[in-house]
């Protein structure tokens, strides 16, 4: 009886070549992997794509090893998260209550920081005197201090209107802080219903808003720049952080 080998000699060949490949290129996968489960796993800051791109094989698919590795701690009592563009190891969401720190309780917000924390989060971009017109009240300076000082909210840009006033959005931290990946993923009428944090008599035709994205500019606003910032006394005439 004749051996295959003699009967299909290239095909075999072939065959075997591309088993071959397919495993080293399964190991570079395996390879690409580990670096960029290690990169996030050393950082207590959420990494950029960017960044773990720059560390990996030239090619590698950055956004297929993130989603491998965040399918693969899904069911684990650490989850990666993405945020916006960046990725985080966090305790998976159903186990918080079990890593309760001390920074959480020292982070409790007045009940009117928080209506200032949702109304940015919701209308952002939104200025000062619009937070208020929404509120009914007067906002203080250091309510807005307390959200820019945990890391939440931020200046984002200025309106293009009389007096150019400033206008807030959340930040990075603020997504990561209630795991979130996108401000898409605040919750809508309807969850926040279901979740008591609403009136049952609200308004019928009321509408939850939908944000723009976090780093969007809208038509009528400009970005911040140096100038601004030094103006808001945020930065010195030189560029660095005012004390």
């Amino acid at each position: 009886m004749n051996d295959p080998q003699d009967l299909f000699p290239s095909v075999l060949a072939d065959v075997e070549d591309e088993s071959i490949n397919q495993a080293i290129d399964r190991r570079l996968e395996l390879e690409a992997e580990r670096i960029a489960e290690a990169l996030v796993f050393a950082s207590a800051q959420p990494v950029s794509e960017s960044y773990i791109a720059s560390r990996l094989p030239k090619g590698a698919d950055v956004a297929k090893i993130m989603l491998t590795l965040k399918a693969s701690y899904a069911p684990r009592g650490v989850n990666l998260l993405q945020v916006a563009d960046h990725w985080a190891f966090r305790t998976a969401a159903d186990l918080s209550f079990v890593v309760q720190t001390d920074e959480n309780e020292a982070r409790k917000l007045s009940r009117a920081a928080l209506e200032v924390l949702a109304i940015i989060a919701y209308h952002q971009p939104v200025t000062r005197a619009e937070i208020e017109d929404i509120r009914g009240v007067q906002t203080s300076k250091g309510t807005l201090d307390v959200l820019m000082e945990a890391g939440w909210v931020r200046f984002r840009g200025r309106r293009r209107t009389p007096g150019r006033p400033v206008t807030f959005g959340t930040t990075r931290d603020f997504l990561d802080h209630f795991g979130l990946e996108e401000l898409r993923d605040l919750p809508g009428l309807e969850e926040l219903k279901g979740a008591g944090l609403l009136s049952g008599r609200i308004p019928a035709n009321f509408q939850i808003p939908m944000p723009l994205g976090d780093d969007d500019v809208g038509e009528d606003e400009d970005p911040i720049t140096q100038l601004d910032l030094e103006e808001l006394g945020l930065l010195t005439p030189r560029g660095e952080e005012a004390e």
